[in-house]
C-alpha cells in the first residue's frame, strides 16, 4: 500500500449508518469523514477532494441524487457508491447514468460495503497508473 490514504467521505442522514462504517473502514487503513446533511458534505468536499464518496439518495434538503450529481461535475475521478433503502430499478439506473460506481440496498452487510470500496480503490489506482 502506498502512502498516498485513500480518502472516503460518508453522507447518510442516519447517524446510525455512519457510526457503523466509519470505524469499519478506517480500520482498513482508509481515511474517513462522515456528514448527516448533504448541504455540508457539499462544502465540505468543496474544500477538500474525496477519492471515494459514499451517500445515501433519500434525505431532507438536498437528496443524494442532486449530491453526487455535484461532486461528479466538481471532480469527475471522484468514485461514487449509493447506499438507499429505497432502491428501485429507477433510481439504481439513473445513479449508473450519472457514473456511479456501485448501488446498494439497505440493509447492506460491511462486507457489501468492503467490497465496493475496494472495486472503487482500485479503479482509482487503475486510472492514476495510466497517467
Amino acid at each position: 500500500m502506498n502512502n498516498q490514504q485513500m480518502s472516503i467521505l460518508i453522507l447518510d442522514d442516519e447517524p446510525i449508518v455512519t457510526k457503523r462504517l466509519k470505524p469499519s473502514l478506517e480500520k482498513k487503513g482508509y481515511y474517513v469523514e462522515t456528514f448527516t446533511r448533504s448541504i455540508d458534505a457539499i462544502t465540505r468536499f468543496k474544500q477538500r477532494p474525496f477519492d471515494i464518496v459514499i451517500t445515501d439518495l433519500k434525505m431532507e434538503g438536498i437528496d443524494g441524487m442532486e449530491f453526487l450529481t455535484e461532486v461528479k461535475e466538481m471532480r469527475p475521478e471522484t468514485e461514487v457508491i449509493v447506499i438507499t433503502g429505497f432502491a428501485t430499478m429507477d433510481t439504481a439506473k439513473e445513479s449508473f447514468q450519472k457514473g456511479v460506481l456501485d448501488f446498494l440496498a439497505k440493509p447492506f452487510r460491511l462486507s457489501e460495503i468492503h467490497e465496493a470500496v475496494a472495486k472503487a480503490e482500485k479503479k482509482i489506482k487503475e486510472k492514476k497508473a495510466q497517467n
